[in-house]
């Protein structure tokens, strides 16, 4: 059997790739998916799906007791609209769910590599010319960018202090099969 791996928002657009991506690998994939945009659909046969919402105990039991290889976060409130319309139900989401997850494998004791998938047009701002360098400054210009930078620097703590296998990926502007148009 492969690597065992959780895909957090394995439903969406982007993790319904990385789910497929994860299986064509030979891992065993569990998705942890509300509903909220994604599509249950979207989620291959192969993969055990959890409706579950990433602040929830449920949530943090199940990445505790499977003790999974890599856990791929994608889950989040995206809109940034909604994020500067409601800050802080944005951060219980976005930060709050992060932490619930990064806490669960600190707890698990298993050797998890914890993928995150950030931001890079919400982390540096809007005045940076591309290619923008990952030693840009980060000036997030919304609460949803800097919910994502707080995560990045939950991280680093957790891998500082509790020896954490953390990895952030900023994505630009991704688009392809099965994007909702609408951003959802």
């Amino acid at each position: 059997m492969g690597r065992r791996v959780l895909v957090t928002g394995g439903a969406g657009f982007i993790g319904s790739h990385v789910v497929r991506a994860f299986l064509a690998d030979g891992a065993a994939v569990s998705v942890v998916d509300n509903l909220s945009t994604g599509k249950r659909e979207q989620v291959p046969a192969e993969a055990a799906f959890h409706e579950l919402d990433i602040t929830t105990d449920d949530a943090a039991r199940l990445v505790r007791e499977e003790r999974f290889d890599v856990v791929c976060h994608l889950a989040a409130q995206i809109d940034v609209r909604k994020s500067v319309a409601a800050p802080a139900a944005d951060a219980q989401l976005n930060i709050g769910g992060s932490l619930n997850l990064l806490e669960a494998v600190r707890i698990s004791g298993a050797r998890t590599r914890f993928i995150f998938s950030s931001t890079g047009g919400a982390v540096y701002g809007d005045l940076v010319t591309p290619p923008t360098a990952e030693e840009a400054p980060k000036d997030p210009q919304s609460p949803y960018g800097a919910a994502k930078l707080s995560v990045e620097y939950y991280m680093g703590y957790y891998a500082r202090v509790h020896g954490l296998d953390t990895v952030a990926l900023r994505y630009a502007n991704v688009y392809g099969p099965r994007q909702d148009p609408h951003g959802a």
